[in-house]
């Protein structure tokens, strides 16, 4: 997630370049067959791309919310795991009264984050960290889960059986929670815990599983692909319809100054690519938005997120070397 004062305007063009030199292209082609092959005629009525820019904006506003929402609620999602991690070492703290048995429920719960983190982050068909233009911007920062396999986090976290235990599962993450429910179980019935508190701690974990279930849905199923198509069609109509409509439009206005009609022609290219630039950027940023956990400048900062729920609960512990909660680079936060 970005969280420096924005992006700048040169830092936008950069990312969108090669689509501006896509444009230019597309505005330029009118223009050429205009004033150098004398095709006057092929111009298209400003109320056909009047008609079309309305549509298009239409759709992209439908979709930039649709994928905000996602992004809200992934964000709310994760807001949940944090006050329920909380939680649990807190109960952990305060209902347990080994302090060694305390500590290795905390210490798996870190390792059901890390495994979370690491699902969420895997790659799906749909998603666009393999873009090019994405895979430029990403050199500014690094996505620790794709440094790092999940045996050696988790390693930190558990001793070697619970690390086989989730490892050879299908769903880790949950089999980290299932780990919880049954040492919670034994603590039970050796008595280390009363009914009341084993009913607090189940509590907990039933919401955090809840709250896994929100996340993996988000990542799992994809914004509708329908939609997604659909919008960019319209913006790629658009961008190739508008300048045949822009070079019209100036070369009336040369005609009705009784001036010569090249420079009025030629003002036509930039004003095309401006308005083709601010529909697809449009586009993009919606296509970026629509996948929160997928690594990219805007996600949910779920790496960070997990660093500081463990500072907190590696504090309610008394533990006096606390891990950071994350690195940041180039005002990204992951």
């Amino acid at each position: 997630m970005r969280t420096g004062q924005g992006y700048t305007l040169a830092e936008f063009v950069l990312w969108t370049r090669r689509s501006i030199y896509g444009l230019l292209v597309l505005a330029l082609i009118p223009a050429l067959l205009h004033q150098f092959a004398g095709f006057t005629w092929l111009t298209v009525p400003w109320g056909v791309v009047f008609m079309l820019g309305t549509t298009v904006a239409l759709s992209a506003g439908f979709r930039t919310l649709q994928t905000y929402n996602r992004l809200q609620e992934a964000q709310q999602a994760w807001s949940s795991i944090v006050s329920s991690s909380r939680v649990w070492g807190g109960l952990c703290r305060d209902l347990v009264d080994d302090p060694v048995r305390a500590r290795a429920l905390v210490y798996r719960h870190f390792a059901w984050l890390a495994a979370l983190r690491h699902q969420l982050r895997g790659a799906r068909a749909w998603e666009t960290t393999n873009k090019a233009y994405n895979i430029e911007y990403r050199r500014r920062y690094h996505i620790q889960e794709r440094e790092e396999s999940l045996q050696d986090a988790i390693a930190r976290y558990v001793d070697a059986e619970d690390a086989a235990d989730i490892l050879s599962s299908r769903t880790r993450a949950l089999e980290a929670l299932n780990l919880q429910g049954r040492e919670t179980r034994r603590l039970l019935r050796e008595g280390v815990l009363d009914p009341a508190a084993y009913a607090d701690l189940q509590d907990v974990i039933g919401e955090l599983q809840r709250q896994q279930g929100v996340v993996e849905r988000i990542k799992n199923l994809p914004y509708p692909r329908q939609h997604a198509f659909i919008n960019s069609l319209f913006v790629r109509i658009l961008c190739l319809v508008l300048p045949f409509g822009i070079i019209g439009e100036f070369a009336r206005l040369g005609i009705a100054d009784g001036t010569a009609q090249v420079g009025m022609i030629w003002l036509g290219v930039p004003v095309s690519v401006l308005i083709s630039w601010m529909y697809m950027s449009l586009d993009r940023v919606g296509e970026n938005t629509e996948n929160p956990f997928e690594g990219g400048s805007n996600d949910v900062p779920i790496t960070r997120i997990c660093g500081e729920i463990e500072a907190d609960l590696r504090d309610m512990l008394g533990e006096v070397e606390v891990v950071a909660a994350g690195k940041q680079e180039a005002d990204i936060a992951l």
